[in-house]
């Protein structure tokens, strides 16, 4: 059994500490086989069944990725109108992609049709399923910042195009799409609480006692 001490599990928290999600990222390419290093780190990580459900597509052709570009600036239009005043003045001012910038596209998916594990574990809770991809996507996040790599999971897109864009089987949930490259800053506090969008709460706010 290997054995961690002190010194690594307090590397470990910060490593936790210092993962971001990036927006902005430098030009620098990233070292051949980078992604496909992180692909392999996310696939050790824990899924229901032992299902691996797993699935990535990295994004390297130019019209495919500018049309991912395109649906992020349509739903950022919309998701804008969802807010007024002073929040919708602020929310038009955040950096929520890194979309242009990041030498890496990565697009991840839950492949829900997969007879991978025998259902174990799923019977109840199928959502489970998506939730072991999630799962991975930590773990590659943690694993690239461990390389001073960064990711930036881009959220504000629509599901359905995404789908169309990357020619991907019905079968496969959008989970992710991620923008992955050198940031342009370390930082060990959320770029949303810089710009005072929202604060970071400890754990007692979260935990109910029973």
């Amino acid at each position: 059994m290997v054995e961690f001490d002190d010194t690594f599990r307090q590397h470990l928290r910060e490593l936790f500490v210092w993962r971001r999600d990036v927006r902005r990222f430098r030009a620098d390419p990233l070292p051949a086989g980078a992604i496909d290093r992180l692909i392999e780190t996310a696939c050790l990580s824990p899924s229901v069944g032992l299902s691996q459900p797993w699935r990535f597509v990295t994004v390297d052709d130019a019209a495919r990725r500018r049309a991912i570009i395109d649906d992020f600036t349509a739903c950022n239009a919309d998701a804008l109108n969802c807010y007024s005043g002073e929040r919708a003045a602020r929310y038009a001012t955040l950096k929520l992609s890194g979309l242009e910038q990041a030498p890496g596209h990565l697009a991840v998916f839950a492949d829900k049709a997969s007879d991978i594990g025998h259902g174990l574990g799923r019977a109840t809770m199928p959502e489970t399923t998506e939730y072991s991809v999630v799962a991975a996507v930590t773990a590659m996040w943690l694993a690239a910042r461990a390389e001073s790599i960064g990711i930036g999971w881009v959220s504000i897109l629509n599901p359905d195009r995404i789908h169309v864009v990357l020619d991907v089987p019905d079968t496969w949930k959008f989970i992710a799409y991620l923008c992955i490259g050198y940031p342009e800053a370390e930082c060990d506090q959320p770029e949303l609480e810089q710009a005072k969008w929202e604060h970071r709460r400890g754990a007692d706010e979260f935990t109910l006692r029973r």
